[in-house]
C-alpha cells in the first residue's frame, strides 16, 4: 500500500513538471490538470490491484490460508483438550 502511494506521488510530480514545462497557463489550470492526472493514475492502481485480487495465484493463496486456518484452529482444539485432561483432579485411591 505504501509502495502505491508513493508511485503515485511521484507520478503526480513528474506529470506536474512536465504540465509545468509544457504549458503557459495560469497556475489554476496547472494544477487542475495535476488532478486530471492523479484522478487517472490513481485509476490505474485502482484497477491493477482488482486485477491482482481477481487472479487465479492470489485465489489459490486465498485458498490455502483458509485451508491452513482451518487446520490451526483444529490443532489449537486437539491442544485444549489435552490440557484440560491434564488439569483434571486424579481420581483419589
Amino acid at each position: 500500500m505504501k509502495g502505491s502511494i508513493l508511485l503515485l506521488l511521484a507520478c503526480t510530480a513528474v506529470l506536474a513538471a512536465t504540465a509545468r514545462a509544457d504549458t503557459g497557463e495560469q497556475p489554476e489550470a496547472l494544477v487542475k490538470k495535476v488532478q486530471e492526472y492523479a484522478q487517472k493514475a490513481s485509476a490505474m492502481i485502482k484497477g491493477a490491484f482488482n486485477t491482482l485480487q481477481e487472479s487465479e495465484v492470489a485465489q489459490q493463496a486465498r485458498r490455502w490460508l483458509a485451508d491452513n486456518a482451518d487446520l490451526a484452529k483444529q490443532h489449537l482444539a486437539r491442544l485444549k483438550q489435552h490440557l484440560a485432561e491434564l488439569w483434571k483432579p486424579a481420581p483419589a485411591a
